[in-house]
């Protein structure tokens, strides 16, 4: 049996255990850390969810799977299982399967010095803001085996498969910085793409915006869901007091 001494210690530390995981992260950050940009997507876009479908399709489903996403998904965009056929599946794949690539992680290693990672999840793991950001933020770096770098994922293997639309940015580093260092630089469009830079921002913010509705396709059904619970809960509310009050009106 546990002493008052013994539960102020392990209270103690588990206090303590908290402070550290809350502190540690934030100690530890990157100074050099860039700051995200607030990627402007909006999933009741069902234009926007449409197009990031078809830019997934066209520019990531060469390299990287989905592989806990089935391509019969896309009918929750208000797509037929015709259009989706039609429009999306590139392969001869069904509108059943899951969305693999041909490509095997081996070769990918062999080819990019580590395999592709999978998307079906990575809008969770990373977060909208990060993918926006990530994905404007490649630089041409001749010291890169692939000839690009890029600002949020310092050393990527991943080179700049959208540069043609976006076309090529250089690292212009802050006054007075060292040999090196990256942090202050901006980027600078040196050659210009297909896309404007305003179009192209549009581009990437339709891209992460279905890449948020496939890793978790009924966030919407649960926000109207929740919506509908709390103003449950509110009405029940009034009504409760309301019948409280009458029922104690005697007693008091």
């Amino acid at each position: 049996m546990m002493t008052s001494d013994s539960w102020k210690n392990s209270a103690r530390r588990w206090v303590g255990s908290l402070l550290l995981a809350l502190v540690l992260p934030a100690a530890l950050a990157n100074p050099e850390a860039v700051r995200l940009d607030r990627a402007p997507i909006d999933p009741s876009d069902m234009a926007s969810l449409q197009r990031g479908a078809q830019h997934f399709m066209n520019y990531c489903l060469t390299c990287h799977s989905a592989q806990f996403a089935r391509f019969d998904l896309l009918q929750r965009l208000g797509l037929t299982e015709g259009q989706v056929k039609k429009n999306l599946i590139l392969t001869d794949a069904k509108i059943a399967d899951y969305m693999t690539v041909a490509l095997k992680p081996k070769d990918a290693k062999n080819w990019f010095g580590v395999p592709p990672p999978d998307l079906s999840v990575e809008a969770r793991v990373r977060g909208a803001n990060w993918l926006y950001t990530y994905l404007r933020s490649f630089y041409r770096d001749e010291h890169r085996d692939s000839g690009w770098n890029n600002l949020v994922f310092r050393g990527v293997a991943m080179p700049n498969v959208l540069w043609e639309l976006q076309g090529e940015q250089v690292l212009q580093p802050a006054e007075g910085a060292k040999p090196g260092e990256l942090h202050g630089g901006k980027l600078v469009l040196a050659k210009p793409g297909k896309l404007a830079p305003k179009e192209y921002d549009q581009f990437v913010a339709d891209l992460v915006n279905y890449m948020v509705f496939m890793a978790e396709p009924a966030r919407q059904t649960r926000f109207h869901i929740g919506y509908g619970v709390m103003i449950f809960l509110a009405i029940a509310f009034v009504i409760t007091r309301a019948l409280k009050k009458e029922y104690w009106k005697d007693v008091h």
